[in-house]
């Protein structure tokens, strides 16, 4: 049982190690700050559902990047509070698989 808990925590830790530097790397990547140009939605909203919305949530207003876009600033709340509660329920219930 100890296992499980800790397999969960390290997926939440490395799902939102990975999160945070995606928005790392896609800061560093934009250059140009046109809107045509500009990509990388999906991964960030793929990153949050996987449960790293706190940490992309976190990280865009720490870097000041992508602060603009509406999907983003209304998607990654909505995502974070899913987030949370499906991990409440992942550590709270975990000994009923067993």
């Amino acid at each position: 049982m100890i296992f499980l808990y800790v397999l969960l925590a390290t997926y939440i830790a490395a799902v939102n190690f990975y999160a945070f530097r995606l928005v790392r790397s896609l800061r560093d990547e934009c250059d140009v700050p046109s809107p045509d140009e500009r990509g990388g939605n999906a991964k960030l909203l793929l990153a949050g559902a996987l449960g790293g919305a706190i940490a992309v949530y976190a990280a865009m207003f720490a870097m000041r990047f992508r602060l603009d876009n509406c999907l983003l600033m209304l998607g990654l709340p909505l995502l974070a509070v899913w987030n949370v509660y499906c991990f409440y329920l992942g550590f709270r219930g975990i000994y009923l698989f067993l």
